[in-house]
C-alpha cells in the first residue's frame, strides 16, 4: 500500500531537519572555529591552549601538517601568526590554491601511494635537522596513517604496503586495532616522528577522528607516545585472521615475532613534547546538540555503539529511538564515533555511513523516523557521498523506481541506490575529519 502525499511530505520535511542538522553542526565544527578558540598569536607569543611559545626565541619554527585536514589546518594556523611559517603539507585532497612557505605532498587514502611515502621522507629529514633550539608545531589530522606512509622494513615494497592496509581495512577491525598494527610497521607512526625530531621542543594540535580516550591512534600517533604494544598486533593479526590475506614481506615479520617496539612515555623524545585536541567528534556531537535543540527536537546523546559491526548498531539505536519517543516528542538521538562493515565479495560503492543507513532502511518501513549518517570529513568509503538520509518511505520510494534496497545492502552497493533517490549526503571533501554522526529524529 502506498503512503498518502501528506505523510511524503512529512518525511520530506523530516529528512530536511536532519539535513541541516548536520550541515549547520559541520560548519560549528570547522578548523578555523576551533583554532580560533584555543589558538592566539600576539607579538610573536603564540598561545596553543594553556601553553605560550615566544617564536622569536626559537633558532627555526618548522610546521609540520599531515592528514585529511592537512591543508586546512595550515590555513587556519596561519590566520592567527600570519605567513611567515614555513613547513610541509601532506593531505589527500589537492587544495585550491596552496600556502606559501609550504611544500606539498598528495597522499593516498584509504591506502598509501608513491606520495605517501615521499612525504614521510620529506618529513623525516626535516625534522631530523632540527636543533634543540627549534620548534616543531605538527598538526595531525584523520587520514594520515595512509597520507604519510614509510615502511619499518625497506624490504617491504609499496605494493605489498597497500595490500597490508587493504586486508586490515576489509578485515572488519575498529580503527584503533588497524592502527595498532600500522603503527608496529611503519618508520614514521607510534611516536617515531616525533623521535626523528628530538631534541627540538614539539607541540602537536589533534583534530581527531578516534575515541577521546586514545589520542595516540590518531594518524596512528607520530609524535604521541604509543599505548599498544608489539603484543597487541599479534593479538589483531590472529583475532582477524590476518596472516593468510598480508603479503609475504608484512607476514614473515609476523610469523618470526620480528615487529620493533615503539617508544613509550618514558622515551626522551617526548620530554619537551606536549600535545592538545582542539577539534574532536564530541565538538561534532555537542554542535549537532544545539543546532537540533534550537530546532525544536528533545535531544539525547548515545555513542555507546562506538565501533560496533553496522547492523548491531542500527538494532540499538532504533531501538533507544522508540524508547525515546515514548517518552517526550519530537526527539532527536545523536549518536557519534564509528561502525564497522566487514566487506565481503569485492563490494561495490559506498561506506560505512551509507550501509549503516541502508540497514536502518528495512527496519524502520512505513514509521515516522529519519536516520541520517554521515562522515564529517565529507568521504564515505569509496563513494563520492559523506553519508545518507532514509525514513519510513525509503523502502517504498526506491521500490517505485525499481530499485532493490536488500540487493543493494547485500552488495555493499549503497551509494548508487541513493544517488537514485536523492537521499546521499554530498558535501564534497571538507577539509575535517572528526569522525561520524549519526543523526535520528522521530516524532
Amino acid at each position: 500500500m502506498s503512503l498518502p502525499p501528506e505523510r511524503m511530505q512529512q518525511f520530506e520535511a523530516m529528512r530536511e531537519s536532519a539535513r541541516s542538522i548536520f550541515l549547520q553542526a559541520l560548519n560549528e565544527a570547522s578548523i578555523s572555529r576551533g583554532f580560533s578558540r584555543h589558538l592566539e598569536c600576539e607579538r610573536g607569543v603564540l598561545r596553543i591552549c594553556e601553553d605560550l611559545y615566544n617564536l622569536h626565541s626559537y633558532s627555526s619554527v618548522l610546521v609540520v601538517s599531515l592528514g585529511k585536514a592537512g591543508h586546512t589546518m595550515v590555513e587556519a594556523l596561519s590566520q592567527q601568526v600570519g605567513e611567515s611559517l614555513e613547513g610541509i603539507i601532506a593531505t589527500s585532497v589537492e587544495p585550491a590554491s596552496q600556502v606559501r612557505g609550504f611544500r606539498y605532498f598528495r597522499g593516498g587514502h584509504p591506502t598509501p601511494n608513491a606520495e605517501s611515502i615521499a612525504a614521510a621522507n620529506s618529513m623525516l629529514r626535516a625534522v631530523e635537522a632540527q636543533a634543540a633550539s627549534s620548534l616543531v608545531i605538527f598538526l595531525l589530522s584523520g587520514g594520515g596513517s595512509s597520507i604519510v606512509e614509510k615502511p619499518i622494513d625497506d624490504e617491504i615494497p609499496l605494493d605489498d604496503l597497500i595490500a597490508t592496509y587493504r586486508a586490515l581495512v576489509y578485515s572488519g577491525a575498529p580503527i584503533a586495532e588497524i592502527n595498532t598494527v600500522r603503527k608496529h610497521l611503519s618508520a614514521v607512526k607510534g611516536g617515531r616522528l616525533a623521535q626523528a625530531a628530538f631534541p627540538a621542543q614539539q607541540v602537536s594540535l589533534l583534530v581527531s577522528d578516534v575515541p577521546d580516550s586514545t589520542p595516540d591512534a590518531l594518524a596512528s600517533g607520530p609524535t604521541l607516545p604509543d599505548s599498544t604494544t608489539v603484543e597487541d598486533c599479534y593479538r589483531v593479526a590472529e583475532k582477524y585472521d590476518l596472516l593468510p590475506q598480508l603479503p609475504q614481506s608484512t607476514r614473515e615479520l609476523f610469523e618470526r615475532h620480528a615487529l620493533e617496539e615503539t617508544p613509550k612515555s618514558d622515551d626522551p623524545a617526548f620530554t619537551r613534547a606536549r600535545w592538545w585536541t582542539v577539534l574532536s567528534n564530541q565538538t561534532a556531537i555537542d554542535e549537532a546538540s544545539i543546532v537540533a535543540e534550537r530546532a525544536g527536537f528533545i535531544v539525547n546523546v548515545d555513542n555507546g555503539c562506538d565501533d560496533w559491526d553496522y547492523q548491531k548498531a542500527a538494532e540499538y539505536l532504533l531501538q533507544r529511538l522508540r524508547e525515546l519517543r515514548q517518552q517526550c516528542s519530537p526527539v532527536c538521538l545523536i549518536s557519534g564515533g564509528e561502525v564497522t562493515v566487514k566487506v565481503t565479495g569485492g563490494g561495490g560503492v559506498g561506506g560505512r555511513n551509507q550501509q549503516f543507513a541502508l540497514a536502518c532502511a528495512r527496519k524502520i518501513a512505513g514509521e515516522n523516523i529519519t536516520v541520517l549518517s554521515a562522515g564529517t570529513d565529507g568521504v564515505d568509503g569509496n563513494s563520492p557521498a559523506a553519508g545518507a538520509i532514509v525514513d519510513g518511505s525509503t523502502f517504498e520510494r526506491a521500490q517505485n523506481m525499481g530499485l532493490d534496497l536488500l540487493k543493494s545492502l547485500e552488495k555493499f552497493d549503497a551509494y548508487p541506490l541513493f544517488q537514485a533517490i536523492g537521499d546521499a549526503i554530498e558535501t564534497g571533501p571538507t577539509g575535517n575529519n572528526l569522525r561520524d554522526l549519526r543523526i535520528l529524529l522521530a516524532y
